[in-house]
């Protein structure tokens, strides 16, 4: 273990949220929606809550085969159920089923949940497999992943354009696959990897593809519902993403074959992770086969300022673009 513990690391929330908190208050425009309603969805937004966090404590202690486990598996399957029921019926739910009705918007989020459930598994195990395997530090390992961070900062926004002129059917197909093609170089990262030629290239390949992918996605999930419902969509792709990912992380080592002893014997860490890689390149393989089958351009009345130009990962503009005239009507 490398200094205090990796949960120190949540510290790390506590003055950025002090830092930020105040800023917000006094310079970011406050908005709603005009047909915006009813109270916060406190049933729906506990159920959901209710719901992952049983399935996920499930799948992680799966392994020990206990009653406990059984229950939770089956309380949290319950629950997700409930969730939909619930959300069915109340007059203003947290997640209406209506806007599953745009046959693109659904699925773009089908898409989300392969993608970010790929993405979740492969930073989760890398980062161990650079450091039970390759035998280097925390902090080297972690610093090993940059570059797929250093692209996306530094080629989202032309990636963005690039979507709006050729749509987002191109880059949601040919994205997923490099990033599988990444993963897969993963495959020669072993006891006597070198950065330069082992990990850099899988990481390069892997970044590439996330520029290509998510910016046209986030753009497509926003263009494919109205403008005062562009918050929820970026709302619940962003859910879905988290979730995707939550869930692999909890899943993949079971799948995998990663028992409790293989963080300690780097050959028997070293064949799981092999595995899971496999698995992830899969998971991507259908998120490309989706995208390629349902996404379509998006209806020229979707085209609007914040789906051409708007390239964040989690969350949509703060404001719509305003509109008059034809165009607004």
């Amino acid at each position: 273990m490398d200094g205090p513990g990796w949960r120190w690391v949540f510290l790390l929330n506590v003055p950025l949220a002090l830092l930020c908190a105040p800023i917000a208050v006094r310079h970011v425009p406050e908005s709603a929606g005009v047909k915006a309603e009813g109270r916060f969805d406190v049933l729906g937004a506990a159920l959901g809550a209710i719901a992952l966090a049983l399935v996920t404590y499930a799948l992680i202690e799966a392994e020990s085969g206990t009653l406990l486990v059984g229950v939770s598996a089956i309380a949290g399957l319950a629950a997700a159920v409930a969730f939909v029921v619930v959300e069915k019926r109340r007059p203003h739910p947290m997640m209406p089923p209506d806007i599953f009705a745009s046959r693109q918007f659904s699925a773009v989020n089908v898409v989300t949940l392969c993608v970010y459930a790929a993405f979740g598994g492969f930073f989760f195990l890398a980062a161990l497999q650079l450091q039970v395997v390759v035998g280097w530090s925390a902090l080297a390992a972690g610093t090993a992943l940059l570059p797929t961070t250093a692209l996306m900062l530094l080629l989202s926004a032309r990636s963005g354009e690039l979507g709006d002129r050729i749509g987002p059917r191109i880059p949601l197909t040919v994205g997923p696959l490099l990033c599988a093609a990444g993963m897969l170089l993963m495959l020669r990262v072993g006891p006597d990897a070198s950065y330069a030629t082992d990990v850099l290239p899988a990481l390069v390949v892997l970044g590439f593809g996330m520029v290509t992918l998510v910016a046209p996605l986030t753009a497509t999930v926003l263009a494919s519902v109205e403008t005062e419902r562009a918050g929820l969509a970026s709302g619940i792709n962003n859910a879905a993403a988290r979730a995707a990912g939550l869930v692999a992380v909890a899943a993949l080592p079971l799948l995998a074959g990663m028992g409790p002893e293989a963080y300690r014997v780097p050959d028997a860490f070293d064949d799981a992770f092999r595995r899971a890689m496999v698995l992830c390149a899969g998971v991507l393989v259908v998120g490309s086969a989706l995208a390629f089958t349902t996404v379509r351009r998006p209806a020229p009345d979707c085209r609007r300022p914040e789906c051409r130009t708007h390239g964040s990962v989690a969350v949509p503009p703060l404001e719509a673009g305003r509109q008059r005239g034809s165009e607004a009507r």
